[in-house]
């Protein structure tokens, strides 16, 4: 089944393409093969078909719908041949976050096929090895992070100080941190160990590299989507309140 994969938690605006077969299906023979890590269940294979994933933190709405359509059409794919939307439900930015996931979920709903919510952390912790943690910018001087082991989420991702998510680090024996929070914050993570992560096509010196990559949300989501589950609603990790709020009713004025 063919998947396309959205992810806006990030400064990074990422879509991909890609095929999701049984593990034993010999899909694309003689095309690209699936990622060299291990992500998801190990009855799924996913078979990259194109990515689009710029970094610009301001542009996620301008930017989002022609990279769904540049990678459809370089893929000579049309929306009708999807059979399933798959989206980075966060922790990130309010702003960006509700991009990515009202555009998926429109998506999804125009072509009346379901829409996968994946936690974007897990976009850069399936690629890591031993005990690591993903950090993002939450803004606000604070970071979003979780924790994997050996590229599994350990307990539900959280928002915090820098200094203290270091800490709580350190107490639970991480000891690499990965992700575009650690560049913010290098001071404070700087005695942790860094891994280098490739970005889809594999090189780690392009500046997506690092930044959630969509075609692991679909491999952390593939046992669910070739069994035809029913997603659990769409719901944003949104962490904390959105900066702006409610204006409150004006107060009286006394004569």
């Amino acid at each position: 089944m063919l998947v396309l994969a959205l992810d806006t938690s990030t400064a990074a605006c990422a879509v991909a393409l890609a095929e999701l077969t049984a593990a034993e299906t010999a899909a694309n023979p003689g095309g690209p093969s699936w990622l060299d890590e291990a992500v998801g269940d190990a009855g799924v294979q996913v078979w990259p078909r194109g990515s689009v994933v710029t970094v610009d933190a301001r542009r996620h709405g301008e930017l989002l719908a022609p990279s769904m359509r540049s990678v459809l059409d370089e893929a000579d794919v049309h929306p009708s041949d999807l059979a399933a939307i798959v989206v980075g439900a966060g922790p990130g930015p309010f702003t960006s976050l509700r991009v990515g996931m009202v555009t998926a979920a429109a998506f999804a709903d125009a072509l009346e096929i379901p829409v996968h919510g994946v936690c974007s952390l897990d976009g850069i912790g399936a690629a890591t090895i031993g005990a690591t943690a993903v950090v993002t910018d939450a803004r606000r001087r604070e970071v979003y992070w979780a924790r994997y082991d050996d590229g599994v989420r350990v307990g539900d991702p959280a928002v915090g100080r820098p200094a203290q998510v270091a800490e709580l680090l350190r107490a639970h024996g991480v000891t690499a941190v990965v992700g575009p929070g650690r560049a913010l914050y290098a001071d404070l993570f700087a005695d942790f160990a860094e891994l280098s992560l490739p970005a889809a096509g594999g090189d780690t010196t392009v500046p997506e590299a690092g930044y959630p990559r969509p075609e692991l949300l679909v491999g952390l989501a593939g046992a669910d989507l070739l069994a035809g589950r029913v997603p659990s609603p769409l719901v944003p990790l949104y962490l904390r309140r959105p900066d702006a709020s409610e204006p409150h009713a004006p107060k009286p004025v006394s004569s």
